[in-house]
């Protein structure tokens, strides 16, 4: 979901919701217009107003705890590349073939996922990405140690392969959006409904079509945050690519 568009046609929905209940008078008998029912729906909108917020900061949290998982799960997986680097570089000129397939997979993750100008919902890598990296664990499996510290090396480094290799599965199928696209349908027609009822209750002047703008651009601005931080590879908030970028600085240069 495209926060940007999303923001945009709740903007519009909840302006529209509000213009519409301005106007009801021109069509509703003065009967259905009476105290009485501004009572009724004053009771009915603070009611749904409390549910609308309950769910738009339970989607908030939600969006942002997601967020921050997949972030930080970048910063561990820029931190295992590093280190396994950093492992193989001690192991000796033995494992520089494996050191520079582990820099070739650094240096096109990022070109995958990062490269992209408007990016995707998900880590988004092709076939290549992942053969490069278990053609890395294969060249660490086939290292023979020469002496106990290196075959003490050689067992870290393994152990940090197969965990990327893990950890990449996870990234690629685990970024999944966590907001179905129903809670918003049902939360916007919630707003237009409180929307409409606004303007039955508001006075009828041109003020209240600039204070409908205003609310109308903070509640779409809330959308457009929380399907910002729904998408962490897309988008103007999308995860920072600094991690990555700092780990491959750190290793050999691929092999040309």
């Amino acid at each position: 979901m495209n926060g940007f568009t999303i923001g945009g046609a709740v903007v519009a929905i909840t302006f529209a919701s509000g213009v519409v209940g301005l106007n009801l008078y021109r069509v509703l008998p003065a009967r259905h217009l009476s105290k009485e029912t501004h009572d009724v729906i004053k009771l009915g909108t603070g009611m749904l107003s409390v549910l609308a917020s309950l769910v738009l900061g339970l989607l908030i949290s939600t969006a942002k705890t997601s967020y921050d998982s997949t972030s930080a799960a970048v910063r561990a997986y820029a931190a295992d590349l590093t280190v396994l680097d950093e492992v193989l570089r001690d192991y000796g000129e033995d494992a520089l073939p494996a050191r520079r397939q582990v820099s070739a997979y650094a240096a096109r993750l990022l070109s995958d996922v990062w490269t992209d100008r408007y990016g995707h919902p998900f880590m988004v890598e092709n076939r290549a990405a992942g053969n490069i990296l278990e053609g890395a664990f294969l060249a660490i499996h086939r290292l023979t140690p020469a002496s106990g510290e290196q075959q003490a090396l050689l067992a870290h480094a393994t152990s940090l392969a197969i965990s990327l290799l893990r950890e990449r599965r996870l990234l690629v199928e685990g970024t999944d959006t966590t907001i179905q696209p129903i809670v918003i349908a049902i939360l916007v027609l919630w707003l237009g409904c409180i929307f409409v009822s606004f303007g039955i209750n508001g006075p009828r002047h041109a003020t209240m079509y600039g204070v409908f703008v205003i609310l109308a651009i903070g509640i779409g601005s809330a959308m457009f945050v929380i399907l910002e931080l729904n998408s962490p590879f897309e988008g103007p908030m999308r995860i920072s690519a600094q991690p990555i970028r700092t780990a491959l600085a750190h290793m050999v240069p691929p092999e040309p």
